[in-house]
């Protein structure tokens, strides 16, 4: 087998384990339970989700892509996680506390509107932590 075929799988499939994992963190963060209202259809939950999901995996494709060995890949994207983690909760502590807007009870109530902007908040993370890689 070519060696590039096998490391693309290897990557591949450490990048997917650790992407899971991330999710799985993640939805230990937050007021409900994250798998069980995507269950139940909740949109705003699911929608939060699939944007986290992409915005961690476009850091961690940017690092595949600029990393010299995986170890480092996966560093990076953790280490990305956990910035995005904490200004996820920064962010919504402002906008509860200044306008009075609390986005983890909207998302649990299933607002959609809810999910797309913290969503959005982890996409343009993303999109500024892939910036300095």
């Amino acid at each position: 087998m070519d060696l590039n075929i096998l490391a693309m799988l290897v990557w591949t499939f450490s990048g997917s384990v650790l992407l899971f994992v991330l999710m799985y963190v993640d939805s230990l963060f937050t007021k409900y339970k994250d798998f069980a209202e995507v269950k139940a259809g909740n949109m705003a939950v699911t929608t939060r989700m699939v944007m986290k999901l992409f915005a961690q995996g476009y850091v961690l494709a940017t690092s595949i892509s600029t990393a010299g060995h995986l170890g480092e890949a996966l560093l990076v994207s953790v280490v990305s996680f956990i910035i995005l983690l904490i200004l996820e909760s920064v962010v919504h502590f402002m906008i509860r506390k200044w306008a009075t807007l609390d986005l983890d009870t909207g998302i649990q109530q299933g607002k959609t509107g809810y999910g797309l902007f913290s969503g959005a908040l982890h996409i343009v993370g993303a999109l500024i932590i892939a910036a300095c890689l």
